[in-house]
């Protein structure tokens, strides 16, 4: 898979959650715009993909908050040393928590900071199975192909 062809599935992604790409296009990299292609292929061939994968904008759409989840922790029964010097046993009642995932887009940012490769961070998170590949040039020297005729 291409950079660009990554960076085009990135930014679908991010869009279906509600992410702006063109106002973001042109208001933090202040490039015109054109069309979609052509800025995909400006922040792919001029390694400009570092400002969109790093944008709180792009992350907060890319990664949406998680629903509220609610779950039961069961009573637990422990072993502790007490403040007195003496072993004793502690039972915690169950209780119901609630949690929510809210930010999780700055955890994957820390993550992503940290990462060699944030495209390959990235990648991890979409569905496909190809690797990222190197775009290399084409290029077209001549028709190589032989043709016969059979009588």
């Amino acid at each position: 898979m291409t950079r660009f062809e990554l960076l085009q599935l990135l930014v679908g992604q991010a869009r279906a959650n509600g992410f702006e790409f063109r106002k973001w296009y042109v208001s933090k990299l202040g490039l015109p715009w054109t069309n979609a292609r052509q800025a995909l292929e400006t922040l792919s061939v001029e390694r400009r993909y570092y400002s969109l994968l790093f944008s709180h904008e792009f992350a907060s759409n890319f990664w949406k908050p998680g629903g509220l989840i609610t779950f039961q922790v069961p009573t637990q029964t422990f072993t502790r040393k007490m403040a007195d010097g003496t072993i004793g046993t502690v039972t915690r009642k169950g209780y119901t928590r609630r949690s929510a995932r809210e930010a999780a887009w700055r955890y994957h940012l820390r993550e992503l900071a940290l990462a060699d490769d944030p495209l390959r961070y990235m990648r991890r998170y979409l569905r496909v199975e190809e690797e990222v590949e190197e775009e290399a040039p084409i290029v077209v020297v001549g028709d190589t192909e032989d043709s016969e005729t059979e009588d």
